[in-house]
């Protein structure tokens, strides 16, 4: 695969490799490319998975009401408000007491502060998974996985998962629903089931950072789930805002879940921890005119991410797995290797992919590929049937 690189191409990819290694189960971003590699040229980043035309959008609200009207100096100079504040704008736009709400400085810091303080003897991670929930799980508590199979195509098995629960009897349970890597998406039904069967379970984490993604219906309305709060007290929603708003260097999150738990969270370091961006970003994401125009766009993003996985499993050599994100996984021929196929995609093309060597509960070699815009993806097209063809 790298018989043809030059010799500059070459230097690259050993950087790269060395970036990576220093990455563990994360990927390096575009800012340490260009501090570490300024020699690399990126053309689409399918790695970090976001919405580029919610960025867009986010810059044109930000230009009109904050850079022209010359209010940046307040965002800049004067503190943002304290975490239940910020929690009443989202309140009353979720449709849930404010209470319940608890603002996180991006989704990560959220999901440290539950598995930290909420875990306690035994947790059930579902696998693959993003690294963070087992990463982050502290001595003495044990971690059961829960293993999706290839040849189910990575859907979970809503029988076989609760017969698991049942077995293992944790405390703690995480369900990240679109999942990543692979997109799987539980259905609202499915979603009912699994949380009347585990109404014993101390803690149930559901992941709904690609919730914005997925649909059910042929209009691709939004899913909201966090107004069944009060149904299910064991339960915490986590929801990222820099996937599908595009906004990953603001940090913004949130999570929903019993106000005692909020309490709790608040009183021990959380309680002044958003930045002006951040405030700025939530009070924009719970207004009705931005609301309109996200969705507009958010419907697009999904119809054209739709043809570029469907233009993708048309692709002979490569096994596209179903996904209801913004994302694909990709199983490869078993003799190609995942990180240097990645490798090679990123000096020869200039694309940015994400390896999944790294994660458990995958045997063999798969890569991630996020949708970007049209144009990017039709790149990414051409350059993947030009090398499936060829090799």
């Amino acid at each position: 695969m790298f018989e043809e690189l030059n010799d500059k191409e070459f230097g690259l990819v050993k950087q790269f490799r060395n970036l990576k290694d220093e990455s563990g189960s994360h990927s390096p971003s575009i800012f340490t490319f260009k501090q570490k590699m300024p020699g690399l040229e990126i053309k689409v980043d399918a790695c970090f998975l976001s919405n580029p035309y919610a960025t867009d959008l986010f810059i044109d609200y930000f230009k009109r009401e904050i850079m022209d009207s010359g209010k940046i100096r307040e965002l800049l100079e004067f503190y943002p408000s304290q975490n239940q504040v910020i929690a009443e704008v989202l309140g009353e736009f979720l449709q849930v007491n404010p209470a319940n709400v608890f603002v996180g400085n991006g989704a990560i810091e959220i999901i440290q502060a539950v598995i930290h303080q909420f875990v306690e003897k035994k947790i059930l991670i579902v696998i693959p998974t993003f690294s963070s929930y087992y990463e982050y799980v502290k001595h003495p508590v044990e971690i059961e996985y829960f293993k999706l199979s290839e040849a189910d195509d990575f859907v979970l098995d809503i029988d076989n998962y609760l017969n698991r629960v049942n077995d293992t009897n944790p405390d703690t349970i995480v369900l990240i629903n679109p999942n990543n890597p692979n997109g799987g998406y539980i259905k609202r039904e499915g979603l009912l089931r699994i949380l009347n069967n585990t109404k014993n379970v101390k803690t149930v984490i559901l992941d709904e950072s690609f919730i914005h993604f997925a649909y059910e219906d042929s209009e691709y309305n939004p899913i909201n789930t966090a107004r069944i709060i009060d149904e299910y007290p064991n339960l915490t929603i986590i929801k990222s805002m820099s996937k599908d708003f595009g906004i990953a260097g603001i940090r913004a999150g949130y999570a929903v879940m019993p106000k005692e738990r909020v309490n709790q969270l608040l009183v021990n370091g959380f309680l002044w921890n958003s930045n002006g961006l951040s405030e700025y970003f939530f009070r924009l994401y719970a207004r009705s005119d931005f609301a309109n125009d996200y969705n507009k766009i958010r419907i697009k993003y999904i119809e054209e991410t739709i043809t570029f996985i469907d233009q993708l499993k048309a692709i002979s050599g490569i096994n596209v797995f179903p996904s209801k994100a913004n994302f694909v996984l990709i199983g490869l021929p078993p003799n190609i290797d995942a990180t240097e196929f990645v490798t090679y995609f990123l000096i020869k093309y200039g694309i940015y992919l994400r390896t999944c060597s790294d994660k458990i509960g995958l045997e063999g070699e798969f890569i991630r590929v996020a949708s970007r815009s049209q144009k990017e993806n039709d790149y990414m097209l051409q350059c993947f049937r030009a090398f499936f063809i060829e090799n």
